[in-house]
């Protein structure tokens, strides 16, 4: 599988498990079929960007760690250009369709893009849906999401 969607599963992981070692984030990423070397976890978490942090277990666990006012990596555009099937409006609802797998991943980067306008977001396996408080905010989301895509 390519680059892009192991960095995307990933992402997903990290935000729904507490992984504290890169042999604990090989076994998941061989759980979900990707083939992986500890070399290539290494190289992933630093392009990521991931760091280590106390969990509210005591134990250590990856993460990325950003600030309100960063800008979005061209790592993260690549991987949301890969994933994403299509990006339409449904009235006042934008539908992402992803990869398989993929859905929690794409949820996570749309949090990153700080959109105001965004009321919140609800993702399924190959699925995000983002919800506005209009129908005008919606289109607007699809046109700048789909700029993204080209």
């Amino acid at each position: 599988m390519a680059r892009s969607a192991r960095q995307s599963k990933i992402l997903e992981l990290i935000s729904i498990k507490e992984i504290e070692t890169q042999d604990e984030l090989a076994r998941e990423l061989r759980n979900a079929n990707f083939d992986i070397t500890q070399a290539t976890i290494s190289r992933d978490i630093k392009e990521l960007g991931l760091t280590k942090i106390l969990s509210s277990t005591g134990k250590y666990k990856y993460c990325f760690v950003g600030s309100d006012e960063q800008v979005i990596s061209n790592k993260y555009i690549t991987i949301f250009k890969e994933s994403v099937i299509s990006v339409k409006v449904a009235m006042n609802l934008v539908v992402i369709k992803t990869m398989k797998g993929l859905g929690s991943g794409l949820s996570s980067f749309v949090d990153k893009l700080n959109i105001t306008e965004l009321m919140g977001a609800v993702n399924g396996d190959d699925t995000v849906m983002l919800i506005f408080p209009t129908t005008t905010l919606a289109s607007q989301a699809v046109v700048t999401l789909n700029d993204m895509l080209n």
